[in-house]
């Protein structure tokens, strides 16, 4: 999706879309930029192009050099509103992109406002754009990974071969097993009982690997009896730092493990 010179409203709208859907998100326009953190730096009016990853880096780019002007890096949040003067000029109104906000008519905006912020240490990324000449965002994945090799059936077959290499324990029940929200890749107990589900990655995965483990356990849970205790393990040889994040928030497991044994 491509947006050539929108409305500062139609921008936030676009953006906001592509955060949700976490996809590569570009903008490029008229815009100051102000870091605040550990050090305090602020940019004045320029054309600059912003980038914003699903992994939650920022990157902020002028016109020249390799290097980006300033940036912040994966794990971070990412946000998009957009401003307005107050109606005696003396100060700022945001105007969301909610549902709830549609009250509030955007078309007023003075500015489009990125925001990247980062918990540890505290940092905030501040971009804001008077005007948007472009937007785009793109869903995608990287599958060139010059490090890895082996398949997700690789894996799977390293985990029925060795189920202990998930955990001690660990009881393999069935391959693919049809949940409301999908297939499953590995269905299995522990030792104590509990049901595992186990999705497989062949790369490095981030925070869409998570919704999936996420969506099949929510499954499971409504299919099977009232009470069931149902653990979510994702397999993957690495995964993101927000990723780690949201495995934590949601109560889930990861296993780093590559798909050979070499």
């Amino acid at each position: 999706m491509t947006l050539e010179q929108p409305s500062l409203s139609a921008a936030c709208e676009a953006v906001a879309d592509g955060i949700e859907r976490e996809a590569l998100v570009t903008v490029f326009g008229r815009c100051t930029v102000d870091y605040e953190g550990r050090a305090s730096s602020t940019l004045e009016t320029g054309d600059r192009h912003v980038m914003l990853k699903p992994d939650g880096a920022a990157l902020v780019h002028t016109d020249e050099g390799q290097q980006p002007v300033n940036w912040q890096p994966p794990g971070c949040e990412h946000d998009v509103y957009c401003e307005r003067a107050d109606a005696d000029g003396s100060g700022e109104a945001e105007i969301g992109t909610e549902a709830g906000d549609e009250a509030v008519d955007r078309d007023d905006a003075d500015a489009l406002v990125l925001e990247s912020l980062r918990s540890n240490p505290d940092e905030r990324l501040l971009v804001r754009f008077q005007r948007v000449l472009q937007v785009s965002a793109f869903s995608g994945t990287d599958e060139n990974d010059l490090t890895l090799s082996g398949t997700e059936e690789d894996l799977r077959q390293r985990i029925l071969e060795e189920p202990d290499l998930l955990e001690a324990g660990f009881t393999p029940l069935a391959t693919e097993r049809a949940t409301p929200a999908g297939a499953v890749d590995i269905y299995g107990e522990d030792s104590a009982g509990r049901t595992v589900v186990v999705e497989l990655k062949r790369r490095r995965v981030g925070p869409d690997a998570v919704g999936q483990l996420r969506r099949y356990v929510d499954a499971l849970e409504r299919d099977l009896h009232a009470d069931a205790d149902v653990r979510g393990v994702l397999v993957a040889p690495s995964v993101t730092d927000r990723a780690d994040r949201l495995l934590g928030d949601h109560g889930l497991e990861f296993v780093s493990l590559e798909p050979t044994g070499d």
